[in-house]
């Protein structure tokens, strides 16, 4: 116990760091979508569910791992399963992503969108599932992968929030640019 406990207080700084941003990011993720309710844009559900809810789902997931790494586990099994759990919920959910933007009419995703979207955070989900599965064997090395795998969610969140509101901004000032 005295030895897992040492592995992951190690790691304490970075997921207080990590977990706040997500907390954060969460809730800035909320005044993104009021702002886009003000606008004139009119966006179906089907987007919202495809663009802009994985962003809050994505920023939950970095929050709840960090959440459990920071627990006092008295072994690491317990961490080893939260964290495959989580890795296989990331990646049916990243395949649920990836078929309601196909499904939704309302914008033509490009590539950016399919590598920010779905390619990214697949590959996360399933680094975060490798690294449950090396927590015992490779300790060190799975705690690393899962830093990575938080820090990648946070960037393709973050990505997706930017390009959401550059998205919906552009569309704005170019229907008030015709009316004029």
């Amino acid at each position: 116990m005295h030895e897992t406990n040492a592995l992951l207080a190690a790691w304490e700084s970075f997921y207080v760091i990590v977990g706040s941003s997500a907390a954060a990011l969460t809730g800035l993720q909320f005044v993104v979508i009021a702002l886009i309710a003000e606008t004139a844009r009119k966006s179906s559900s089907s987007e919202f569910a495809a663009f802009a809810t994985p962003n809050v789902v994505h920023f939950g997931g970095v929050l709840v791992v960090s959440a459990v790494l920071s627990a006092p586990w008295p072994t690491l099994t317990g961490v080893a399963i939260a964290l495959v759990a989580g890795g296989a919920l990331g990646i049916w959910y990243t395949l649920t992503v990836w078929w309601r933007a196909r499904r939704q009419r309302g914008y033509k995703p490009v590539f950016e969108d399919w590598a920010f979207h779905v390619v990214l955070p697949f590959a996360g989900y399933l680094g975060l599932m490798v690294a449950g599965i090396w927590l015992s064997p490779r300790p060190v090395t799975a705690l690393f992968l899962t830093a990575g795998v938080e820090v990648l969610l946070l960037i393709v969140g973050i990505h997706n929030a930017w390009d959401t509101v550059t998205f919906v901004t552009i569309q704005h000032l170019e229907r008030s640019a015709r009316r004029e």
